[in-house]
């Protein structure tokens, strides 16, 4: 729950200070929230419809975590992208896609060391929080799929994401 109440109150802070997100980002983020939301009321590897996926494909393991390390690369992707391209940050366009994946593969790697904390801190809370179910490349695929998500983002929005932002500054 605290990475989304973080959220809120960033995009308070944006709205304060005049920034409004297109809405392509802000639908993103509301879905990203409600992954976030059942990941956090249930605990990741116990999230229902991750039980009925693992039941009804035969899985040995709850994917759900799994959805949220996809999405936490795929909705920052649009959101630095958004960022980027508003404050013109960079003068080829050619550096704004290696820059985002990059960015959302640091943060990626930076939550994986704070789970990684937390399993030092306490092994029965590390079960809940991580979620590995016994997975040893559990960190492994966390990293990956959130690159995975942050290339789909890109190739997949990057044109509806434009006609997003262009609808602000009308």
């Amino acid at each position: 729950m605290a990475p989304v109440l973080i959220g809120f109150v960033a995009l308070f802070i944006a709205q304060a200070k005049g920034w409004r997100f297109s809405n392509l980002a802000l639908w993103l983020i509301a879905l990203h929230m409600l992954v976030l939301i059942f990941g956090g009321h249930y605990t990741y590897a116990r999230v229902p419809i991750g039980d009925w996926l693992r039941d009804g494909l035969n899985f040995e393991r709850n994917h759900y975590d799994r959805l949220g390390h996809l999405m936490q690369g795929f909705v920052p992707a649009i959101l630095l992208r958004e960022i980027f391209l508003r404050n013109r940050v960079f003068a080829r366009k050619g550096w704004l896609a290696f820059c985002v994946i990059s960015f959302c593969l640091g943060f990626s790697a930076f939550y994986e060391l704070i789970e990684w904390a937390a399993a030092l801190v306490s092994a029965e809370a590390a079960e809940s929080f991580l979620g590995t179910q016994g997975d040893h490349w559990d960190t492994q695929w966390d990293m990956f799929l959130c690159g995975v998500g942050a290339i789909a983002a890109l190739l997949f929005l990057s044109r509806a994401h434009n006609r997003s932002i262009g609808k602000i500054s009308r």
